[in-house]
């Protein structure tokens, strides 16, 4: 089918049309088709399962010849804790507040000329991603309870699973003769993500999870605006107030917890005051839990006998998303937040300390999405953060920041209400405006 020029096309134009209607569903349809979605993951798991088998049969070939790392590997993988994620997602979405139709200001232009700035669906949304199969439910709720049409373009690793979990979603919608076919649709090829890319006219944002030299290169070949799920180049910087076994919970839990997504920690510095004492025992740690580390020379005096390599410029700016870190011992506050302001990817850094006044300079001067005092950068994450769950992490500032919920998935239109009202008369004076902002307006 894909070979068909037209294919793509038909597709997003049937998405236009389903994105048309969502926008209009009633807040309880959308509601209960999610939590029909959740039952149905898991009747299904069983065919979840299957699929990701064979998906993970394959790629166990390409980690052996080294063209997949072990990290993406256990990526791909589901089992039944992942199932029951996904259905608890599908729901947590369901419960939040409905993201249409609020009232984000009100304000009376005159007696009887009242603006409402209201918030809808942006329309169509293309998200391409790699890897993990167990988005695909976690962007199809969001994208239905904002209203929005979806286009999904997932790895090749994770083919046979994609097409499991789209086909249990759809099948779940199809018991609503209200939702659409197209509410959600699944591209299968490179040559799809292509034709998709010249679509500015009827997809309204394309989200890219991705390294950010993949980010860039859909921003370049597209009109269609960009919302950039780019790589995670995260810090933690362990201040020379730092209690220390807090820094050693929080920079193992960064690191170690789940190596393979954007919001681990792939660089770890630390303030020269504490570095001879905090050190050893994190090299200690690292070392049981298999963790390569590449560190500066300051660094690799301290750790004779735990197998440090030395750091190369590439490595401050490289995501590793596999169980390898790079530590660098900084002079101080203002040295950590240059490196980071300089290396890091604009989405999550950490600072270690009980000083609150250096927490402060650090959480006001790093440049990044999110900025945290005594907490890990896994917590960078929609669900963590009330959101149901996340169409991506953007990095970029525009629009949307950070995890993207639901809120990034709408916009806004104007509705204004009149009674007659011509511009004619304030042009000449006869009518003057208010401009009164009414209580009830959130802003």
């Amino acid at each position: 089918m894909a070979e068909n020029p037209s294919y793509v096309t038909d597709m997003a134009r049937r998405a236009r049309q389903a994105a048309l209607r969502l926008a209009t569903l009633p807040d309880t349809i959308r509601q209960e088709a999610l939590r029909v979605a959740a039952d149905c993951l898991q009747q299904h798991a069983s065919d979840i399962f299957a699929a990701n088998t064979r998906d993970c049969a394959a790629a166990s070939l390409l980690v052996e010849q080294k063209q997949m790392s072990p990290a993406i590997f256990k990526r791909l993988q589901i089992g039944e804790a992942g199932v029951a994620q996904m259905a608890s997602h599908a729901c947590g979405v369901a419960n939040l507040p409905d993201p249409l139709g609020q009232e984000l200001s009100v304000t009376a232009l005159d007696d009887d000329l009242i603006l409402h700035k209201v918030s809808c669906p942006l329309g169509v949304v293309a998200v391409i991603f790699e890897a993990r199969p167990e988005v695909i439910p976690q962007l199809a709720a969001l994208a239905l309870r904002s209203g929005n049409a979806l286009l999904l373009k997932g790895g090749s690793e994770a083919e046979h699973t994609n097409i499991a979990l789209m086909a249990i979603w759809r099948d779940a919608l199809a018991r609503f003769p209200e939702i659409p076919a197209d509410a959600v649709n699944l591209l299968h090829t490179r040559e799809d993500v292509r034709q998709l890319l010249s679509l500015d006219s009827l997809v309204d944002l394309i989200v890219p999870r991705g390294s950010q030299a993949f980010v860039h290169y859909i921003a370049e070949h597209s009109r269609i605006p960009v919302l950039g799920h780019g790589e995670g180049v995260c810090h933690v910087y362990v201040d020379r107030a730092a209690d220390l076994k807090k820094a050693l919970g929080i920079t193992f839990d960064s690191k170690v917890q789940y190596p393979a997504v954007c919001n681990a920690a792939e660089t770890l510095l630390v303030h020269q005051e504490i570095a001879a004492v905090f050190l050893p025992e994190m090299f200690s740690q690292f070392k049981t839990a298999g963790v390569e580390m590449r560190a500066c020379p300051r660094t690799i005096a301290l750790g004779s006998g735990y197998g440090l390599i030395p750091a190369t410029e590439a490595d401050w700016q490289t995501e590793y998303s596999d169980l390898i870190i790079s530590i660098k011992i900084v002079t101080g506050l203002d040295a950590a937040i240059e490196h980071i302001n300089r290396w890091g990817s604009k989405h999550t850094e950490s600072i270690v300390t009980e000083d609150p006044r250096a927490a402060a300079e650090f959480m006001e001067r790093v440049d990044a999405a999110g900025v945290y005092h005594n907490a890990s950068t896994r917590f960078a994450d929609g669900f963590r953060y009330g959101f149901g769950a996340e169409l991506g992490i953007s990095t970029g500032k525009l629009h949307a920041r950070g995890p993207v919920g639901l809120e990034g998935l709408t916009t806004y239109k104007y509705k204004l209400i009149g009674n007659g009202h011509t511009v004619a008369s304030y042009i000449s004076g006869e009518r003057k405006f208010k401009h009164k902002r009414i209580a009830g307006g959130t802003g």
